[in-house]
């Protein structure tokens, strides 16, 4: 499964766009998910850095924070089953708020 394809690069607003103002109002675009565990990685924002791709969004693991990411780094995790990580190809744009009100 591709995790990145050219019509999320094109929603995705570039990092930092809004000066953090946005805040739990920041639209999620996409969901990545660790289909044999309970990580999850939702992206907010994204641009091309260098030969790598940097999102800022959620990320839902041992904890809830807001934090910067990578494709590379999503790319290289391998859950207990050996699967990869995986997009939602179902996912519905949601507000972080919505996902996560306990941090705003």
């Amino acid at each position: 499964m591709k995790l990145l394809t050219k019509a999320i690069r094109e929603k995705l607003p570039p990092l930092d766009h809004d000066g953090g103002e946005a805040g739990g109002d920041a639209v999620v675009i996409v969901k990545f998910f660790d289909p044999c565990g309970s990580w999850t990685w939702y992206a907010t924002e994204g641009e091309q850095d260098g030969d790598n791709f940097m999102f800022f969004g959620l990320v839902d693991g041992f904890e809830k924070e807001l934090g910067y990411f990578t494709l590379n780094e999503l790319k290289s995790v391998k859950g207990s089953l050996g699967l990869g990580i995986e997009r939602d190809l179902h996912w519905t744009s949601k507000t972080l708020r919505e996902i996560a009100p306990e941090l705003f």
